[in-house]
């Protein structure tokens, strides 16, 4: 007879605890006692010791009583995307994130075919997978329209009492009713936010308003939107407003003495603090012929925001100022960032600097690191120094002329020639300037001229930038990089078949650098395809982010890239900073012992706020054109094709830059077909073509200050068009009525109606 086998011991506690960890998802009762194999009446022991396990919180135990590590993310979140890391991969957090600590690292899934492509802001409902205690790996259920639990709005009165909301984002669709019990005072025409409820009885939302944050149409509820939508902080703990308050003036003690030296603030008329001066000299090295001296101070905000301090929980939290036309919602209070950090002129101040020996060819030949005090002795605009660098000074810029501003240009030109020859990126991205009145409204808005004096800048930035990670890694210090990764190979390979349409080959197998862009560019700017093909090649290229891990910098042809200069409204300076005091032993505040293993976190956290903050930016702007241009409804416009979709296309107006949609249903009647390799528009019937980088008529049809939309009809395509195709497409003849609309899966194009409302006939499957 057999002998019966001994049945499984029961799993002990760091049996489970390690099953726990080691899963990639919550786990329940019945697959732990699948996993150690009890059964029978076993199971009822397991059940305790898993209570008991709870209540020690050595687990957390979750929906329907799943267990995972402390800390640990539920299997299915609401998470919001924050945008790719350095290598492409898309992350986002959780959405619902209050912890001190950094979120953990969730990366995206890459999308599933078909699937809309997600990008920052985006939020969605994923299942997660956990790698480990600090990243997950996340798959996207479905897509998810505006916030989870607010939503920013327009309130309007109801008929039925109450009232309705009007949300700001473009991606909500849907409209909340607000029963009068839930309208917390609020009037027709307020800027709200809105707590989303429980789903009314006939289906519809309803919500609370929680915060009322104006009329909408005041001058400063523009700004707020965008604040509010992205969720960008606005108050400072008291802790941190106490801090700021009791910080003094700083003492010369073993500080540099850099008062004697003429340096200068040079920024825009419109800036609001003052975190960099430079100065420039002749070096009187007979064996630099030609060469100069140059000093990069930068205010030391090291010195006041201490690591650990709610000063510094503060600055991490916001990761940079965010810059409105109407205000700036700082990293640091205003006692700070307006006060003790800034470089007023006649005013000491502690400073970080670095001065710099370039020969005559720009080359860096020697540098040193200096923490000081410092005098400012003017605050120039770029105006105020382009126009005395062009023989026009001014009461001010006049007496500074020979000492100071001609040195300065005589040093740039000679960093200019190292910087061609190294052989940048050279792009033109134009900038819209938000001009307001005295009471807020918008006067005009212009494009930001760029002069030598911006150039000048920001040549003496990249100098001193460099300086600082050259530094950083000579004395072994944690470094967070500024890093910029090169064009992904795909979007390379589909810009290279783009380009062979217009005759400029991109030729395979060639080490790619920035500088064969820049002359791609300059090789394009003969051409009618000059617009087009700049979009094409700013489409390709990374976006930059912070990063411990160095990879260069491909735009500017950097081996090494540290943000160091403006520690006043970026929070990877203040790290920068802090390397160097612990490098050079400047003092006790340098980063503390053990601070590289979170620059990691770090650099995703402040990337994501860069992120953000480009964001709340943009949208602001978009949404002053969109009042600015609300009384120019029906006008004409000249503008530019800066995207091409399914659906229509994008255009941005060339007085203002501002961008509107052109919808396919407006456009001359046919069916269309969207070309995704050339980036255009396709006519079947008639050939005419739309394509990214036209010049276009427009006519603005619609204006919506609320959502900052622009609706444009193309006047220039219908009257050029009408009688004729478009010269580089083919003429095809006349198609049967009513083509079936379906899809080529093969080549990807979509067939459309046009405008005249025709719908081609649905086949029976």
């Amino acid at each position: 007879m057999a002998r019966a086998k001994n049945p499984p011991a029961l799993p002990t506690r760091q049996q489970i605890l390690d099953f726990v960890r080691n899963s990639p998802t919550p786990v329940g009762k019945r697959e732990i006692a699948r996993a150690f194999q009890v059964k029978g009446s076993d199971r009822i022991p397991l059940k305790a010791l898993l209570k008991e396990l709870a209540e020690e919180g050595v687990v957390d135990r979750g929906k329907k009583r799943r267990m995972a590590p402390p800390g640990a993310l539920p299997e299915v979140a609401v998470l919001d995307v924050i945008g790719p890391d350095a290598d492409g991969d898309l992350l986002a957090r959780p959405a619902t994130w209050t912890g001190d600590a950094p979120p953990p690292r969730i990366e995206l899934a890459p999308d599933r075919k078909g699937a809309p492509a997600l990008g920052e802001g985006d939020r969605v409902l994923a299942r997660l997978e956990r790698i480990d205690a600090r990243s997950y790996k996340a798959r996207v259920i479905r897509q998810l329209a505006g916030s989870a639990d607010r939503v920013v709005g327009v309130y309007a009165a109801h008929p039925e009492g109450g009232g309705w909301l009007r949300p700001t984002d473009r991606r909500v669709k849907a409209e909340y009713r607000i029963l009068p019990p839930h309208a917390n005072g609020a009037m027709p025409g307020d800027l709200v936010v809105v707590e989303t409820l429980h789903t009314h009885r006939l289906g519809k939302l309803q919500g609370r308003v929680v915060e009322r944050l104006g009329q909408f149409g005041e001058p400063r509820t523009i700004s707020m939107i965008s604040i509010t939508e992205h969720g960008i902080p606005v108050e400072f703990a008291p802790e941190a407003i106490t801090e700021a308050e009791a910080a003094k003036p700083v003492a010369l003690g073993n500080r540099t003495d850099f008062r004697p030296m003429p340096l200068v603030t040079i920024d825009g008329s419109d800036a609001r603090d003052f975190d960099d001066a430079v100065w420039a000299a002749p070096d009187p090295d007979p064996k630099n012929p030609g060469g100069w001296k140059i000093c990069v101070a930068i205010a030391d905000v090291a010195h006041y925001v201490r690591p650990g301090s709610a000063l510094d929980r503060a600055a991490r939290q916001r990761g940079n100022s965010v810059y409105f036309p109407d205000r700036v919602v700082p990293m640091l209070p205003e006692a700070l960032s307006n006060g003790l950090c800034s470089l007023k002129p006649d005013e000491e101040r502690p400073c970080m600097a670095v001065e710099m020996t370039i020969d005559a060819e720009g080359t860096r030949t020697a540098y040193r690191f200096h923490r000081g005090l410092m005098r400012s002795v003017a605050r120039l605009t770029y105006e105020q120094m382009q126009d005395a660098a062009d023989g026009h000074p001014d009461a001010l810029t006049g007496p500074l002329a020979d000492s100071v501003i001609r040195p300065l240009y005589g040093a740039f030109r000679s960093l200019l020639k190292a910087r061609e020859r190294r052989g940048t990126l050279e792009l033109d991205i134009p900038e819209r300037r938000i001009l307001l009145d005295e009471n807020g409204r918008i006067a005009r808005i212009a494009p930001r001229t760029r002069l030598d004096s911006h150039r000048l800048i920001e040549e003496f930035m990249i100098a001193a930038n460099v300086a600082a990670a050259e530094a950083l890694e000579r004395h072994r210090q944690p470094a967070m990089y500024r890093v910029h990764d090169q064009p992904d190979p795909v979007k390379l390979e589909a810009l290279r078949e783009s380009l062979s349409g217009f005759g400029l080959p991109l030729a395979k197998g060639q080490v790619i650098r920035p500088k064969l862009f820049t002359d791609l560019l300059a090789r394009a700017s003969r051409t009618p395809y000059a617009q087009m093909i700049h979009e094409l090649v700013l489409r390709t290229q990374s976006q930059a982010v912070y990063a411990p891990a160095n990879i260069g910098h491909f735009g500017l042809a950097l081996a090494r890239y540290a943000h160091f200069t403006s520690p006043i409204r970026r929070y990877s300076d203040l790290l920068v900073h802090r390397g160097i005091i612990a490098a050079y032993r400047f003092g006790d505040d340098g980063l503390p012992s053990g601070a590289a293993a979170e620059f990691e976190t770090a650099g995703q956290h402040i990337s994501a706020t860069e992120r953000r903050a480009a964001a709340a930016e943009r949208d602001a702007v978009d949404r002053y054109c969109a009042a600015f241009l609300a009384e120019r409804t029906g006008q004409l416009f000249e503008g530019v094709v800066t995207g091409v979709t399914r659906f229509g296309l994008f255009v941005m107006l060339k007085e203002t830059g501002a961008s509107g949609l052109v919808p396919i249903s407006s456009l001359p009647s046919d069916y269309y077909e969207h070309d995704e390799r050339a980036h255009a528009l396709i006519g079947r019937r008639w050939g005419r073509r739309y394509r990214l980088g036209e010049s276009a008529l427009l006519r603005l049809v619609e204006a919506e200050p609320v959502t900052g939309g622009l609706l444009f009809h193309l006047i220039e395509g219908e009257a050029a068009n009408a009688d004729r195709p478009v010269a580089d497409s083919p003429v095809r003849k006349p198609q049967p009525a009513r083509p079936s609309r379906k899809r080529n899966n093969k080549n990807n194009k979509i067939k459309y109606k046009s405008r005249d409302g025709r719908t081609p006939p649905r086949r029976r499957r």
